[in-house]
């Protein structure tokens, strides 16, 4: 699976201080429970991961984790992880600090099954005449 998951400068920057203070971390989006929709940063194995989580891609060495069914409502998106103040959930890590993570999402193309056939010949957009009536 391609990353689905990317993070702005100011989170990683935060994850960069958690790592030098906390060793290996790791990310779990969450599902609703606790606080909301939450992206929760755990050290990394504390958050135990099974086939019901999806791993969308790596931010600053840091695994990131959606739960399947949340997955199957998100699959359209592109998540960004950013930081904003305020205090998140007591389970994740940066909650003492007065900061706490988000995610922000942007949908994204799905890729079609018939979408090579549809391309002209330099691979940039339909072909001559695909879609016009």
């Amino acid at each position: 699976m391609a990353e689905r998951v990317s993070a702005t400068d100011a989170a990683r920057e935060l994850i960069r201080e958690l790592r030098a203070e906390h060793g290996e971390l790791m990310f779990h989006q969450s599902g609703g429970c606790c606080d909301g929709s939450s992206p929760m940063c755990y050290p990394a194995g504390e958050f135990l991961t099974g086939p019901a989580d999806v791993l969308l891609g790596v931010v600053e060495g840091c695994e990131f984790y959606i739960g399947r069914a949340q997955w199957e409502l998100w699959q359209h998106t592109v998540l960004l992880l950013d930081v904003v103040p305020g205090r998140g959930a007591g389970f994740s890590i940066e909650a003492p600090r007065g900061l706490r993570f988000l995610t922000r999402s942007d949908l994204c193309a799905v890729p079609d099954q018939d979408e090579d056939e549809d391309e002209d010949e330099d691979g940039d957009g339909p072909a001559d005449g695909a879609g016009v009536d």
